[in-house]
Order: structure tokens, then C-alpha cells, then sequence
């Protein structure tokens, strides 16, 4: 009677013990999986730290570049009124050496006319007359340019025959420097003459 009850006990501790192991082996599956959640978690957690630092990284640097484009700004606006200011000093001279030049011309212009001398040509005037002459300089150059470019494609303004220099003379600036010289002024190439 005593061996049966003996018997009894140790397959009720046995069935215990199957119980129980049962129960830690989920109890360990569960944990296993746990702890790969908190790995997985803990990577992610210093990816989103990385990014977020990227993040703030990059809104220094716009913040940066939004100072140095008020800064731009700033030093584009004073540049603007130093600008008018200069804009305006300059209207006033020049209104007052208009008003200086009008009644000396008047004069020479009487003086002039005493003498049976044609009367000097107004500001005006002198302006639309460069301007037509510049035109005019710039169409021939670009008529003989054409032409050049038909008969050759690669010869040069100096090159040309039919482009006499001396032609040019009354149409240049005073400090017009032609193709080849050293030295600056209203002298055609060496080698040409005044008459075609």
C-alpha cells in the first residue's frame, strides 16, 4: 500500500514536471521573441535618433542660408539708396551744367552769327547724329562681314580688299583701336591710304 501511494506521488510529480516544463518552454518562446522585438526596436530607435539629427543638421543649414540671404538682402538695399543717392547727385549736376552750357552756346551762337557763321548744333542733335553714325558703321560691317563669310567663311574685316579703312575714319570714336595696332586712336592699319 505504502509502494502504491509512493508510486502515485512521484507521477503526479512527474505529470507537475511536464506541466511546468511545458509552461517554460512557451514562457521561453514567448521571451526569445520578445527579445528579438526589443532588438529590432532598439535598431530602429537610433535609426529614427540619426535621422532625426540629419533633420536638424539640414534645418541649420537653412536657417543658415536664410541669414545669408537677409544679409544679401540688406546689402542689396543699402547698395539701392547708395544708388539713388548717386542717381540724384548726378541729375542735379547735370541740370546745372545743362543750365550753365544753354546760355554760354546762346552767346558763342550770336557771336557766331555776327561773323555770318552757321550756328553750333544743339546737344540733341549731336546725339541722334553719333547714334545714326554708329548705325550706319555697325550695317557696313555687318554687310562686308556677310560677305566675306560667302566668298570664304574665314577671312578676316583686315583681310578684305573691298573694305577700305579710310571709308571708316569719320564714323570711328576717338578711341577706337583697329585690328592689329598697338596703339589706341582714329589710325587705320598701316599699309592703307586715305584714297581707295
Amino acid at each position: 500500500m505504502a509502494d502504491e501511494q509512493e508510486i502515485m506521488c512521484k507521477l503526479e510529480s512527474i505529470k507537475e514536471i511536464r506541466n511546468k516544463t511545458l509552461q517554460m518552454e512557451k514562457i521561453k518562446t514567448r521571451l526569445k521573441a520578445e527579445f528579438e522585438a526589443l532588438e529590432s526596436e532598439e535598431r530602429h530607435l537610433k535609426e529614427y535618433k540619426q535621422e532625426m539629427d540629419l533633420l536638424l543638421q539640414e534645418k541649420m543649414a537653412h536657417v543658415e542660408e536664410l541669414r545669408l540671404i537677409h544679409a544679401d538682402i540688406n546689402v542689396m538695399e543699402n547698395t539701392i539708396k547708395q544708388s539713388e543717392n548717386d542717381l540724384n547727385k548726378l541729375l542735379e549736376s547735370t541740370r546745372r551744367l545743362h543750365d550753365e552750357y544753354k546760355p554760354l552756346k546762346e552767346h558763342v551762337d550770336a557771336l557766331r552769327m555776327t561773323l555770318g557763321l552757321q550756328r553750333l548744333p544743339d546737344l540733341c542733335e549731336e546725339e541722334e547724329k553719333l547714334s545714326l553714325e554708329m548705325i550706319q558703321l555697325m550695317s557696313l560691317i555687318s554687310i562686308v562681314t556677310l560677305r566675306s563669310r560667302k566668298q570664304s567663311g574665314r577671312r578676316s574685316l583686315r583681310s578684305l580688299p573691298s573694305l577700305n579703312p579710310w571709308l571708316l575714319q569719320p564714323l570711328l570714336p576717338n578711341n577706337f583701336k583697329w585690328l592689329g595696332s598697338r596703339t589706341p586712336g582714329r589710325q587705320p592699319p598701316s599699309g592703307s591710304s586715305p584714297h581707295p
